[in-house]
């Protein structure tokens, strides 16, 4: 690995020089490190480049990472990875990505993540993303996320961009059998002409399965963010989403949520704000000693937490 992908890897993955367990590390396109573990298997995939990550039923305890780095500009990485989640599994999958150009050549990546949930299988999945470098190449990251899972089974998404992304479209699909639950924390912070759009398509098929979803956004500078969610309910469930951002100097936020209750005991609710951030907090903090700048970031740090 070169020292871009050390520094991007600290950033994305909490790297401390090695990962215990499982893991795939990608640097530009390429595999620069990986290592299976007795529960949790890793390998190429026959039929175009990315991975096949087979975790074994009841695994419980163990972390697989597969962080993917772009190093510098003309670089435009294209990855699919399957994962198949035994029964009874409960594990934590951490997939951050780190985009970086010196230059006016393009950093790009799109990962695109298949999961396949067994029964009563848990996956918490870490996903963090920024672009770093001092180039004028635009730094982009489109993941895609497709999730099937069975009955019972649970996953949690923890998201979040962190900033530095030019362009950046998240695109999240998922079917849920009887009794399963998703749940997705989505943090994203745009600034300067930063463009970032999320797609959110959920449906509950299975009876007594539920979504929880919930987006946090800060839109600074001249950048903008769209966020789009379709929640079908096609049976007995429960389905939320909840969209707050908040606004600095020209940022802008279109939130475009849609519910389809296509059973009577559908039960779907939808919760959006968007805002500027409140004088009278700004003003709090000012006077503990804060100077305003200091003030807003603080304020920006606690709702994207």
């Amino acid at each position: 690995m070169n020292r871009i992908t050390e520094a991007l890897l600290k950033t994305v993955s909490d790297w401390k020089g090695n990962f215990k367990g499982a893991y795939n590390i990608r640097e530009d396109g390429q595999c620069a490190g990986r290592r299976s573990s007795e529960n949790i298997r890793i390998e190429s995939k026959e039929d175009g480049p990315g991975l096949v990550i087979h975790i074994s039923p009841d695994t419980r305890g163990e972390t697989v990472y597969i962080p993917a780095c772009v190093t510098k500009g003309n670089v435009d990485d294209l990855v699919y990875n399957d994962f198949y989640v035994g029964e009874g599994a409960d594990v934590t999958i951490v997939a951050g990505c780190g985009v970086h150009t010196d230059n006016e050549g393009e950093a790009k990546h799109n990962g695109i993540h298949r999961f396949f949930l067994g029964k009563g299988s848990h996956v918490l999945y870490k996903e963090k993303h920024i672009g770093t470098g001092t180039g004028t190449g635009l730094k982009k990251i489109n993941p895609v996320t497709d999730a099937n899972l069975a009955e019972e089974a649970v996953m949690e998404m923890d998201t979040i961009q962190i900033g530095g992304v030019d362009d950046t479209r998240r695109t999240t699909r998922a079917v849920l059998g009887a009794g399963a639950r998703l749940i997705i924390h989505e943090r994203i912070l745009t600034d300067g002409c930063e463009r970032a759009a999320t797609d959110f398509e959920v449906s509950m098929d299975g009876e007594d399965s539920g979504v929880d979803l919930i987006s946090r956004s800060v839109a600074k500078g001249d950048s903008c963010q769209e966020y789009h969610s379709r929640i079908q309910g096609n049976c007995r469930c429960t389905g939320h989403s909840e969209c707050d951002a908040i606004l600095i100097g020209n940022g802008k936020v279109n939130a475009a949520p849609e519910l389809y209750a296509g059973d009577i005991d559908a039960s779907l609710i939808h919760e959006a704000a968007i805002g500027k951030i409140a004088g009278e907090q700004i003003i709090k903090l000012r006077t503990l000693g804060l100077t305003e700048e200091e003030a807003e970031q603080k304020i920006v740090e606690g709702f994207l937490k």
